[in-house]
Formats: C-alpha cells, sequence, structure tokens
C-alpha cells in the first residue's frame, strides 16, 4: 500500500467522483480508476459502492479513510521532521485538550515557547480523556492534557499547579441553588447529567455511597459542553467541574465532602518526537523545576 494511492484514496472519498479527484490529482481518470481497483484487490475488499453519476464508501472504505488520514498525518510529521532537524526550532505541535481549567495554565506555556521560536504553532484538538489517549496510543497526537482521574499508563506524566472543583450546575430558580454545597443526599432524588467515563463513574459512586443504578440518570455525557444547555432545560442537574460561570441563569453549587480533582499533561514514554514537541516537552520539564 503507497503513499500516492491512498492520497489518491482520499481525493476520491472527499469528492465522491472520480473524474473531479482526477482532475486535482492531474491524472487521467483511467489511471486513476486502475489504482483504486488495484488497492481493493491488494486488501481483498471494495471500497466504494459505485453509481452512474457519483460512489460511495462502503463500511470497509469508511475505516480505510480514518486510518489513511492518520497515516499521511503521521508521514507527513516525519518529513517535516528530518528536514528540520538540523535547523531552528519550527514546525507544528499537536496537543489533545480536554474542558479543563488547566488550559489556562498551558496556554502561558504555549505562548512563552512561541515568543523564543516564533516558527513554532500548535494544533489544539479538544476531546475527552478518552479519545486523546487513544489518539497518543496510534501517535496522532503529541501531548495531551487530561483531567484525573485517567489511566496513564505507558505515558510520561507532569502534574500542573490549578485544581478542579467538582459540583452540581443547577438551574437558578432550583432549590438547590440556594446551597452553599451539596451533598449526596441532596442529589439521590435529582434527575442526573453525569459523565460518562468509566474512572469517574467510580469516582462519584464513591462520593454518592451507592452504586450508579441507584441514581436518577437523566443522561450521560463525555463533553460538558452541551451540559449548560440540558440544564437550561430542565432535563436534570449537571455534575461536572465549574466551567459555567459565565451562565447568569444557571448556578453551581460545590459538592460537600469536597471532590477536587487535578490536570496532566502526558506523553507517550520513550516516544520518538519530532524536533519541534521534543523541544517544547524539554521547556516544559525545565520551567517545572524551576
Amino acid at each position: 500500500m503507497e503513499i500516492r494511492v491512498l492520497k489518491y484514496f482520499l481525493a476520491i472519498a472527499e469528492e465522491e467522483n472520480i473524474t473531479r479527484a482526477a482532475a486535482i490529482l492531474h491524472v487521467t481518470q483511467p489511471t486513476l480508476s486502475r489504482q483504486i481497483m488495484q488497492l481493493e484487490d491488494e486488501l481483498g475488499v471494495k471500497l466504494f459502492q459505485r453509481s452512474r453519476y457519483s460512489i460511495r464508501l462502503t463500511d470497509d472504505g469508511r475505516f480505510l479513510k480514518k486510518r489513511a488520514e492518520e497515516i499521511l498525518t503521521l508521514a507527513d510529521r516525519t518529513v517535516k521532521a528530518i528536514g528540520s532537524r538540523e535547523k531552528e526550532i519550527a514546525g507544528k505541535i499537536s496537543i489533545g485538550c480536554t474542558e479543563t481549567h488547566g488550559m489556562e495554565e498551558l496556554a502561558v506555556k504555549m505562548r512563552e515557547f512561541r515568543l523564543l521560536h516564533p516558527a513554532v504553532s500548535y494544533r489544539v484538538h479538544t476531546a475527552n480523556v478518552d479519545s486523546i489517549r487513544e489518539s497518543m496510543e496510534r501517535g496522532v497526537t503529541e501531548i495531551g492534557l487530561l483531567t484525573e482521574p485517567a489511566d496513564t499508563e505507558g505515558f510520561v506524566t507532569m502534574r500542573l499547579k490549578g485544581q478542579e472543583k467538582w459540583g452540581a450546575l443547577v438551574r437558578s430558580d432550583s432549590p438547590l441553588a440556594a446551597l452553599e454545597s451539596v451533598q449526596p443526599c441532596d442529589l439521590q432524588k435529582e434527575p442526573l447529567i453525569i459523565p460518562s467515563r468509566r474512572e469517574i463513574k467510580y469516582t462519584l459512586e464513591s462520593w454518592f455511597r451507592c452504586s450508579e443504578t441507584e441514581l436518577e440518570i437523566a443522561a450521560h455525557y463525555n463533553l460538558g459542553r452541551n451540559v449548560a444547555v440540558m440544564v437550561r432545560s430542565g432535563l436534570g442537574t449537571g455534575i461536572g467541574l465549574d466551567l459555567f460561570s459565565g451562565y447568569s441563569d444557571l448556578s453551581f453549587v460545590p459538592m460537600s465532602p469536597a471532590l477536587v480533582t487535578g490536570s496532566l499533561l502526558c506523553w507517550k514514554r520513550n516516544n520518538d518526537f519530532t524536533p519541534v514537541t521534543g523541544a517544547f516537552i524539554d521547556f516544559l520539564r525545565k520551567e517545572k523545576e524551576l
């Protein structure tokens, strides 16, 4: 399987038309069709469903599209890394971030590093902890900013200074909004909107002193961006971090006993990073020692 052929495949997948893809790639339509047929023969699967006017990806084609994008990203990064080994520190650093106040601390370090090396830029992707960890395992993302609790086996970790306070996000007209803090007994009969991640489930069960099956769960979520919308609609009480202070019609009520977690920067252990990412990690380590 050649890089060139993967590029051909992605062009067809995006255009859903061989004629247009051939024009973009500056190859003839018969050549492009032949290359894709040879790729299908090599893999032993059909990648496209062909009709008179368009072609669409099969399930196998959709799987290959995702992997091809990752392979081409890594190939491009490798070429750039080799070309810049003896040059100034330059290039793009890929960072996966969860929704956390730890991003404020990381952003300062990103700015400071870029002041030293103006040719550096960042690709920041927001996702949940599991998605970021998987992306780092595959080598697509180089550095992750994770909220605890998190499985960091196989990764080097660096703890950030700040801590995250957990609590209940409620409508301002809710009786819970008048409380200084919420206890397990205040929430056990409430419809709850809670994180879906396994590690957090165990942490919350410990705080509630009961199994999740004994609670009324209105919804699970993997990212907090839509929690405020669900709470405002009256769906339930959101359980999560204090990330929604900008909503005047919502109130964040801390948990009691307090539930506080930290944020971690992490990267794959014994990984062969690009020069720019390696330099950034060294910078973070030195800053941590100060």
